[in-house]
């Protein structure tokens, strides 16, 4: 949702400006985003610090603190990574079918990560880490669905993208400060890694308490079953009372007429509506015109929107490249073994990644509102394969981690909220949840395969010949996507 004009309308214009608020003319700019937006991203900057202090730290912990192999990693990483995927269409369906319960499924999620936390104190071996790592991706899992279906049901279709840009860069706002956290802790403490994951809960609990203060418990009405249209935050105060049936000042004792009888239409200042009867499509609603409630969304209707085309085709390509994308926590530990970065700084190397997310998140939201969002998903995958590629040559130079961190941030801008925004349009909005939990549920899957496989192929063949791998499987994925690409749509409609 986007604020409204601030100026009060007269009596005469109230309803005039209800519709045009819930339906924005085309080059008009929305100065702000929905305050359920900026509440959630607040509750995701304050999260990612806590989660970016562990993130940051944990590749090195593991490889370097409790000597796990590449292969041990990868499955960690994999677990890290891709376990989420195992609860995402859960979490998405609870949050579909309570109606209502989105800030309630996710604030369990983000609850049950915040517990994890401590719990890497003490977890010293393989087994309990996976299992704190898989109860923390847990968490990740519940909350993701429900949280992106409040954006989505907080935005117009013409202006998803910006909306999931601004979640995005305030989260990755986040992602940028908690590396340079775990960086200050890890310098000034002698039990640096028990310091950062004592921190990290102490945030992550103050995290859960915006979600709770401060986030709607639920998404906003609408006065129409057009799904993407936000209807009553678009209305002033004199028409969202009218709306919601309470008695209009200006009201008269004739009634509008009803379907079928001869009674003329009458307006709420006792005048003939020269434009005719009035529909609930027109933007009116009341008690005579108030839509049956919908059905409660089940787990076989969810699954059934994988019979749409266009979300079949979006959800297919997410998996495919999924499963050529190379977890960060690889991606760190091939740039520091590449220019020899010393173990103090590597908690500083996903800071690099952050910042470009940071910088680009808005514009390239923006960007994939006008241009097409299916093309800057891809586009965000070209950067990722340059990313790889020059970490196969043998530059060397000083602008080499800079430029693959940034083409790494880039990627991530570029594909992150845009795949939501794009799977958003493909959606009603009585399974938004579920049918983006479908997506992620995908692409986190493939990307748990990718982590296993790189792992193994790191261990036998050596870091380079994996990396080599992994990019051709990318350019395939990439031009086969391009191929099979979904649907084009209008840009009213949300373009893909």
């Amino acid at each position: 949702m986007y604020v409204a004009d601030s100026r009060a309308g007269t009596p005469d214009t109230a309803a005039a400006s209800a519709e045009s608020a819930a339906r924005p003319r085309a080059g008009r700019r929305l100065a702000v985003v929905a305050p359920t937006v900026l509440a959630l991203g607040t509750v995701s900057l304050i999260t990612d610090v806590s989660s970016e202090m562990v993130t940051a730290v944990l590749p090195l912990y593991l490889v370097a603190g409790l000597g796990l192999s590449p292969l041990g990693f990868g499955l960690l990483d994999g677990i890290y990574n891709g376990f989420s995927a195992l609860v995402r269409l859960a979490g998405g369906h609870l949050a579909d079918r309570g109606g209502g319960r989105h800030k309630w499924v996710a604030g369990a999620g983000y609850a049950l990560s915040a517990v994890c936390k401590p719990l890497l104190l003490v977890a010293q071996t393989l087994t309990p880490i996976g299992l704190v790592l898989a109860a923390d991706r847990t968490g990740k899992g519940l909350r993701t669905a429900p949280r992106d279906a409040l954006i989505s049901l907080s935005s117009t279709p013409e202006n998803r993208g910006r909306a999931f840009g601004v979640h995005r860069a305030m989260d990755t706002a986040g992602a940028l400060l908690g590396p340079l956290v775990a960086f200050l802790i890890l310098r000034e403490t002698v039990d640096g890694y028990d310091a950062v994951f004592t921190v990290s809960f102490c945030v992550a609990v103050v995290g859960v308490l915006v979600l709770v203060l401060f986030v709607p418990g639920g998404p906003p009405a609408r006065s129409t079953s057009t799904a993407g249209t936000p209807a009553e935050d678009c209305l002033t105060p004199a028409v969202r009372s009218r709306s919601e049936g309470a008695p209009d000042s200006r009201a008269t004792a004739v009634s509008p007429r009803e379907p079928g009888t001869g009674t003329p239409d009458i307006t709420s200042a006792g005048l003939p509506d020269s434009r005719g009867p009035r529909t609930p499509a027109e933007g009116v609603t009341g008690p005579a015109v108030r839509s049956a409630p919908a059905p409660r969304p089940t787990l076989r209707a969810a699954l059934a929107l994988l019979g749409r085309p266009e979300l079949r085709r979006i959800a297919f390509c997410a998996v495919l490249l999924g499963l050529a994308t190379v977890s960060d926590s690889f991606m760190f530990l091939l740039l520091q073994r590449r220019l020899g970065v010393p173990d103090r700084w590597f908690a500083l190397l996903p800071v690099g990644t952050a910042a470009a997310f940071l910088l680009l998140a808005v514009p390239l939201g923006r960007l994939a509102d006008r241009a097409g969002r299916w093309r800057v998903f891809l586009a965000g995958h070209g950067a990722l394969l340059l990313a790889y590629g020059l970490l196969l040559t043998s530059w060397h130079g000083t602008a080499l981690p800079f430029a693959v961190l940034f083409l790494h941030g880039g990627f991530y801008a570029a594909t992150d909220g845009v795949l939501m925004a794009a799977a958003s349009d493909s959606v009603p909005e009585e399974l938004r949840s579920s049918g983006l939990a479908l997506v992620q549920t995908g692409q986190a899957l493939a990307r748990f395969v990718c982590s296993l496989a790189f792992g193994a192929a790191w261990t036998a063949w050596g870091d380079r010949t994996a990396l080599l791998a992994a990019a051709s499987a990318l350019a395939l994925c990439a031009l086969f996507s391009t191929i099979v690409r979904p649907v084009r749509r209008t840009p009213s409609e949300g373009l893909v």
